[in-house]
């Protein structure tokens, strides 16, 4: 699909007014195709020309206002329209292709049952793939669709249920939407539904997932009310698109989807194996994201696609606060300071890095390569630091009258910020371009000298990187913590302390207290900042660490050690040491979890072989003793188990885990912890194809098919590497999800030797992926299917002559210049 510019946005915005879409799917017949009939009804400027972006396989017909439009009119990948009225009609009738790929009418058949499912994801510019389409979101529209189905199966929009008979579904128009938000489901799904306070709830998945479903719908359902309560409570306008209904759908490219009236989720957030507490908090944080997107994305929707964080930043914000404020998940926000923030900063030190609401992005092409990190988290993390200086009730006021002024229709930051101005009587023009028009990220210090056991004064030192010298003012809380006779870590107090743009801030009210053992910045995380301890209190961190209460706090110090480790700032040796010392005492899941494999990712990386061997031991302990510590059956155990199997080379124990020997009271070694293990000994060359095929006769599902592929890849068998390379970069027929999971199971550090030619072969063979594959897909191929693993100049230099060759395609581009970062940090670290 051919890139849509900014200007040519622009100028169509000038010229033309939709109506409505009338869209009518035939979705019987045989083969990849179905066929679309689509009534588009706009108002214009009489004389002018358009176009419509239209990706068909056959065009039976074309009329325009009653008239035969030029079958040259096509293009390709656009219909081209002149000689337009004051009131048109454009009616065509077509055939279009079923995809693989996640972009457009994604088609998969269950390798349980058979079954055919379809899902609807015309996300940025893929609209022109179901029907031709003006694929903005400023030209918002009501969507009627009508679907011709196998009888036996179940259909569902964005618009209400009007009638259901003989496989022919007729739905109610919607409110006023951009193209990109309209969706649909279809195939024998498995229904469960409710209602909460007038609003109709459904939940949709497979057939071979409906016993799952049935099982978690009351918990899904809970968070569903809880948070839908919350937005009433903080938003003047209810849910504004009737009924509230979310499916969840195989092989889709994003974790979910906001689409009003009918969310779409990837499958996997039904789990048919025992999960964690985190991974349960990290599916209702994706249900409060996404109901956020109700009002910020779907009710008021960005004009162009450089204002995405007005969608993705409040989305982010708001699943983070609505799961700690309504559900049972009261630690969100310490999910969000050790997972969301650091993919944030991550982000935002790359070369790609822009800001958080860029002044343009040029055409739809980059506005896909915005959906990262800064766009979600830094975004959010920033109103959290706009939320604490202006006050949650101004805030809160400034956004309902953002939404008084713009429901069902587009705005900009210049709309938001006029309404949060007015609300807080503040001009925060100048706030907005210090953090929302500046790329990258500051870095606070703590500056200490001590007059024997007292401060005699603390300050706050703000440095920017030399290319980004921007200082922000930063609003933070600055925690002082002691060791109490019982043996726990308390606080002794907090201190809230605005930090000016001088670059040192000193903390008077400091000077004369008694040194604490933890000097903590930013305790509360309430700034996006990177954390620098002083150096005594970075030196007592990990011993106080098992015996400080506040998970928050842990989480911020653990985000410290860890990027300090990044930076290069401390070896990653030193970071395995203090991770055995102190996270088997841990108590929150989300902070085992990601500490070690945050730790894992670094000694992947960062460690050299012979350090590597040693430091993986070195996990697989701290795994072990998290096991032995935790009660049979917890969270931790769980997480700690996972972590254990990816950690050890001991084949014997696990192949005992696999017959039922030795396996830890509390732990079940079910159909997913299979194949994790399953996965290990296929790295290790521990098992042959034969073992892979029979553990996939005993899971004849969709996840036993994804864990197959994975496996396969990931065996240190030549003619095994090869096939898997040869389906990431010229199999078209692979679908969206079994690509990225070749890639991701492809590299392995064990088999650098084996692996080294590929490396590059990456450089030489990805253009070509580009050819077959596009949007999300491509683009987590791309990130997947890198040679990270081969941490040398030589990478180094391969990377460098494709980023010097004219005409890299921009995804690629991209990939290739963050990875190429990582690795000059994994290079610096090593050395």
């Amino acid at each position: 699909m051919p890139t849509l510019t900014r200007a040519e946005a622009v100028e169509r915005a000038s010229l033309v007014e939709v109506e409505d879409y009338h869209v009518d799917l035939d979705l019987t017949g045989s083969g990849d195709t179905f066929r679309s009939r689509a009534v588009v009804r706009f108002r214009a400027r009489a004389g002018a020309a358009t176009f419509l972006e239209f990706e068909p396989v056959e065009v039976a017909s074309m009329t325009l206002n009653g008239a035969a439009v030029p079958a040259a009119a096509w293009t390709g990948s656009r219909l081209e329209l002149t000689g337009l009225a004051a009131e048109n009609e454009l009616v065509v009738d077509a055939t279009m292709r079923y995809r693989n790929d996640g972009e457009g009418l994604h088609r998969y058949v269950d390798p349980a049952d058979g079954n055919t499912y379809l899902y609807q994801h015309v996300f940025i510019n893929n609209a022109g793939r179901v029907l031709p389409a003006f694929d903005q979101p400023d030209l918002k529209a009501v969507f009627r669709v009508s679907v011709t189905a196998p009888e036996q199966w179940l259909v569902a929009t964005n618009g209400a249920l009007v009638s259901a008979d003989a496989g022919r579904w007729e739905f109610a128009p919607t409110k006023r939407i951009s193209t990109y938000l309209a969706t649909l489901i279809a195939g024998p799904y498995h229904a469960v539904t409710a209602e909460h306070d007038g609003i109709p709830l459904a939940l949709y998945a497979r057939a071979a997932l409906a016993e799952h479903l049935d099982a978690q719908a009351p918990e899904i359902f809970e968070i569903t009310r809880q948070s839908l309560d919350r937005f009433h409570e903080m938003f003047e306008i209810r849910y504004p698109f009737g009924h509230y209904q979310q499916a969840f759908a195989p092989e889709f490219n994003f974790g979910a989807m906001e689409y009003p009236g009918l969310v779409v989720f990837r499958d996997e957030l039904i789990p048919r194996s025992a999960v964690t507490e985190s991974d349960r908090e990290r599916r209702a944080n994706i249900i409060a994201h996404e109901m956020a997107h109700q009002w910020f994305g779907d009710l008021v929707t960005m004009a162009w696609w450089d204002d995405l964080w007005l969608n993705e930043s409040f989305a982010e914000y708001l699943g983070s606060r609505v799961t700690a404020e309504a559900t049972r998940f009261s630690e969100a926000w310490t999910t969000f300071a050790m997972q969301r923030k650091a993919w944030g900063l991550r982000a935002d030190q790359r070369p790609s890095t822009h800001p958080v609401a860029p002044s343009e992005v040029r055409d739809t092409e980059e506005a896909l390569l915005n959906f990262d990190g800064i766009s979600y988290a830094k975004g959010a993390a920033t109103l959290k630091q706009l939320v604490a200086w202006l006050g949650d009730e101004t805030f809160l006021a400034g956004l309902n009258d953002h939404f008084r002024a713009h429901a069902y229709g587009n705005a900009t930051l210049t709309d938001l910020l006029g309404a949060l101005s007015k609300s807080s009587g503040r001009d925060l023009s100048g706030w907005a371009e210090l953090w929302l028009r500046r790329a990258q990220v500051n870095t606070l210090r703590a500056e200490v000298t001590r007059d024997g056991t007292t401060y005699a004064e603390v300050a706050v030192v703000q440095t920017a990187p030399a290319e980004y010298p921007t200082l922000r003012p930063h609003l933070i809380g600055v925690g002082l913590y002691d060791r109490a006779d019982d043996g726990s870590v308390v606080l002794r107090s907090r201190h809230e302390v605005e930090l000016d743009t001088s670059g040192r801030t000193v903390l008077a009210d400091l000077a004369g207290q008694p040194v604490a053992e933890l000097l903590l910045l930013n305790d509360g995380d309430l700034t996006y900042a990177k954390i620098r301890l002083d150096e005594q209190s970075a030196a007592a961190a990990p011993g106080l660490l098992p015996d400080l209460d506040d998970s928050l706090a842990r989480a911020v110090i653990w985000a410290s050690i860890l990027d300090a480790v990044v930076d290069g700032e401390r070896p990653v040796a030193e970071l395995v040491m203090q991770v055995l010392a102190a996270l088997p005492a841990e108590s929150e899941v989300t902070i085992v979890e990601d500490v070690l494999s945050a730790t894992r990712g670094l000694v992947d990386r960062y460690a050299t072989p012979e350090i590597r061997e040693a430091a993986l031991e070195m996990l697989a302990q701290t795994a072990d003793l998290l096991i032995a510590a935790v009660p049979a059956g917890d969270s931790r155990q769980l997480a700690a188990a996972r972590a254990l199997i990816g950690a050890t080379v001991d084949t014997g124990r696990l192949h005992g885990w696999l017959t039922g020997e030795n396996v830890p009271d509390g732990l079940t070694v079910d159909a997913d912890l299979r194949w994790l293990i399953t996965y290990r000994l296929a790295v290790l060359g521990e098992i042959g194809a034969e073992v892979i095929e029979a553990e996939l006769e005993r899971d004849r599902s969709a996840s036993g098919e994804q864990w197959a592929v994975r496996c396969r890849a990931a065996r240190p068998d030549p003619a095994a590497k090869e096939a898997a390379w040869t389906a990431i970069v010229a199999d078209g027929s692979l679908s969206n999800r079994l690509a990225a999971l070749t890639s991701a199971g492809f590299w392995q550090p064990e088999q650098r030797d084996l692996l080294a030619p590929y490396a590059e072969r990456y450089f030489t063979d990805m253009p070509a992926m580009l050819r077959i594959r596009s949007g999300m897909s491509a683009e987590k191929i791309a990130i997947a299917a890198y040679p990270a693993v081969i941490v040398s100049e030589q990478t180094r230099q391969l990377a460098a002559g494709l980023l010097s060759t004219p005409g890299t395609h921009p995804i690629l581009h991209r990939v290739v210049q963050d990875a190429d970062d990582d690795m000059r940090h994994a290079l610096a670290a090593r050395a």
